[in-house]
């Protein structure tokens, strides 16, 4: 059951609590990989274009209701991924990671090695994926060991 709605009344106070709940400490996944939010991500996730030409301009309630199913995604052990596409290289790329528990509502992060040659993940952005979703499910499987191989 996906985590209740968060509800405010402007954009401000959701960048609050992004900022309080996710920027100020990473968030650890269900296997062990701290994921980091940068305050710069918030509009990528929380923002859409209202002339489809992607400059993202108008704030979405609808994105911002499920601002806490980003941890909530990252942690559920439940969770199917997937790797992310990249757009650059029109390729499926294993340090990509798409997570995938509530609906077609998908938490995307870009993964690395941190100095100690361990995985560490970046916040990419999380929305309603209702276009898309069956794209994002007929991708090829995330596999950790995969995304280790390919950053050595």
């Amino acid at each position: 059951m996906a985590p209740p709605f968060v509800q405010y009344d402007t954009p401000v106070e959701y960048k609050t609590h992004y900022e309080v709940n996710y920027c100020q400490r990473p968030i650890m996944t269900f296997d062990g990989i701290n994921v980091f939010f940068g305050k710069d991500k918030f509009e990528h996730a929380f923002y859409e274009s209202s002339d489809r030409r992607g400059s993202k301009d108008t704030f979405s309630d609808e994105r911002a209701k499920r601002i806490n199913w980003i941890k909530d995604t990252l942690e559920n052990p439940n969770a199917v991924l997937y790797q992310g596409w990249d757009f650059k290289t029109k390729q499926y790329k294993p340090d990509g990671r798409v997570s995938v528990v509530y609906g077609d509502f998908v938490v995307v992060i870009r993964l690395s090695l941190n100095k100690s040659g361990v995985l560490k993940g970046n916040f990419v952005t999380c929305y309603e994926a209702d276009n898309s979703i069956s794209k994002i499910k007929s991708s090829p499987l995330w596999d950790k060991k995969e995304c280790l191989d390919y950053l050595k």
